[in-house]
């Protein structure tokens, strides 16, 4: 398993979805793994640093693991099907390891909040990363995305997070359809 960290959140202008970016901590390959809004929401904030008076999805979530005695070892990113992204996170409790089937976003924005270390695979970043071109002032091009996309992110800085998400408007994100 390789360390990846959260280099940057982007939005693919193909498809308005928005990207995180992981890039292997001792290397410059990066794994872009396209996620919802909402999640994308959880791991911004957490980025900027935001905290809200009462806990939100993630934070209830962190919250449980601690209460029940555990603590997030790790997420990994272990595999892609059919475009997929497939994780797992880690929890210790005792001498107790318990692995927990998850979304890589989900994953992704509890273990900013319990500062877990974030893994995937050779193979991950092997057959699906990308290439990242020189960044012009303090936006990230990608390219290389998966079915042949050809995404773009703009990568931000924790003040233009947290600018940003002072000036969200909750319909910005559309209304939920079941």
């Amino acid at each position: 398993m390789i360390a990846v960290k959260v280099q940057s959140l982007g939005l693919d202008r193909t498809s308005n979805t928005p990207v995180v970016i992981l890039q292997e901590s001792s290397g410059s390959r990066v794994l872009p793994i396209w996620i919802g809004p909402g999640e994308a929401s959880a791991i911004a904030m957490e980025l900027a640093g935001m905290k809200f008076a009462r806990p939100l999805t993630h934070d209830l979530f962190a919250s449980v693991i601690l209460g029940l005695g555990g603590t997030l070892q790790r997420v990994m990113i272990t595999k892609v099907v059919d475009n997929t992204y497939y994780a797992e996170m880690i929890i210790r409790r005792g001498t107790e390891l318990i692995s927990v089937d998850a979304r890589p976003s989900d994953s992704i924005a509890i273990a900013l909040r319990m500062s877990a270390d974030i893994f995937t695979t050779e193979d991950l970043l092997e057959h699906t990363s990308i290439e990242v071109t020189e960044p012009t002032d303090e936006s990230v091009e990608l390219s290389g995305g998966p079915e042949g996309t050809d995404p773009g992110a703009a990568g931000l800085t924790p003040e233009q997070l947290r600018e940003y998400l002072r000036r969200l408007n909750p319909e910005d994100f559309g209304r939920f359809n079941p």
